[in-house]
């Protein structure tokens, strides 16, 4: 039972892989050190709008056999050539910066050079060398490792800092009011617990998941999976919130702007609070992090960009995943040697594109879900459907409020 349990566990932890990155690392440590727990609220409302939606992913796939991407042919072309223009367009940034975040702190783990192209490098190399040798199987079971490491060594990282604090703090909910405030919560509730299209990802490794086992997961097996993946990207979200209360705030220190830069600031802060003793301890919960991000964003894009280009160019072997996980890779490197400087303004475009397409991807999974394409019985209840039209009118208005918060 135990075997057969572990077994189906494995899309909803490459989920929690991509997910808990920047928005954890960064993003999440960042709320605590400016708000201590007063953007806790923030944190559990944009999980339960959004949840329906993740959901919906690996219950598309489970459900029909088949990817989101196929349901998007379904439901209008147009919709697959919108998914293929802001991926081309996003993921590159996307690889870079979070490649970037991870050589950094690469740099603080293991020492022998502060050169982060350098060290980019290699963790690009490594990645995909494990992703072509080992395929979806080695990465299904690599992830589990990496999760449970990052849980752990996340999870003695806050007991510590638990046990090393005294400062009282205000579980008053914050609401920002000025402009810098404003901006900070619509960055973080749009990247956590991720950008909505990681559903697509979810619901391709669900397909892949079915592949590689003599089981077929059932929609059951697939929904518990992917709730376990997501509960748990929602605990370490809290966590890291509550390591940058009790470490960072009123520290009095001027916060990095850039993910790189304050994810080796969150190191030196917790060592010299809490001593150099513990320094690898975070160091190493804050790696797994990032390299947990970094290598499913690494298949992911590659393996959605395949399935597209099949459904679009009617399954033109020459675009397969391979093509696209080199092409990805060379396009990372490309960013990293020439255009590093400008990575601020390309996380930004690819971050508007994010934003903005959440309320897309959240309709039409939600269409798709409910509509002929998925088995009666696989529709969703009717807590789901209301929770479902809340989120959409807080996505919507969210996206509204970016708009005019950029404007």
């Amino acid at each position: 039972m135990k075997k057969s349990f572990l077994s189906i566990l494995g899309p909803g932890l490459l989920f929690a892989g991509a997910a808990i990155g920047v928005s954890h690392l960064v993003q999440a440590t960042k709320a605590g050190a400016e708000y201590g727990f007063g953007l806790v609220w923030a944190l559990l409302i944009v999980h339960l709008f959004k949840y329906p939606f993740f959901k919906f992913g690996p219950k598309y796939a489970a459900s029909t056999g088949e990817s989101l991407l196929d349901g998007y042919l379904k439901l209008g072309k147009g919709y697959l050539m919108m998914y293929f223009f802001v991926n081309i367009v996003t993921m590159f940034t996307i690889q870079a910066a979070v490649t970037i975040v991870t050589a950094s702190l690469a740099t603080q783990l293991f020492g022998f050079s502060n050169n982060l192209v350098l060290w980019s490098t290699i963790i690009l190399v490594a990645l995909l060398i494990i992703l072509i040798v080992g395929k979806y199987q080695l990465l299904d079971k690599l992830m589990k490792y990496i999760i449970v490491s990052l849980t752990i060594s996340t999870l003695i990282a806050v007991f510590i800092a638990i046990y090393n604090n005294s400062a009282s703090f205000s579980f008053v909910p914050f609401i920002p009011k000025e402009v810098a405030e404003i901006s900070f919560l619509i960055a973080f509730l749009g990247w956590m617990p991720a950008p909505l299209d990681i559903s697509i990802w979810h619901s391709l490794w669900s397909v892949e998941k079915n592949k590689s086992t003599t089981d077929k997961i059932t929609v059951k097996k697939s929904v518990l999976d992917f709730n376990i993946g997501y509960i748990g990207t929602m605990i370490l979200g809290l966590f890291f919130i509550i390591l940058g209360a009790l470490v960072m705030f009123n520290s009095n220190t001027e916060l990095a702007s850039s993910g790189s830069g304050f994810a080796i600031q969150l190191i030196n802060l917790y060592t010299e609070n809490l001593g150099d003793n513990f320094k690898l301890i975070i160091a190493i919960a804050a790696f797994t992090t990032m390299i947990s991000t970094t290598i499913t964003t690494l298949d992911a894009s590659p393996r959605a960009m395949a399935k597209t280009t099949s459904l679009l160019f009617n399954n033109n072997s020459t675009l397969n995943y391979w093509f696209w996980l080199l092409f990805l890779t060379f396009g990372t490197f490309i960013i990293l040697f020439f255009f590093l400087s400008n990575m601020i303004l390309l996380v930004k475009i690819a971050t508007i594109f994010s934003f903005l397409t959440a309320p897309i991807f959240a309709l039409l999974n939600y269409k798709l879900i409910t509509s002929k394409h998925t088995p009666k019985e696989n529709h969703p209840n009717i807590f789901i459907k209301t929770l479902s039209y809340l989120g959409i009118i807080f996505l919507i208005s969210f996206s509204g409020w970016y708009i005019f918060s950029i404007f």
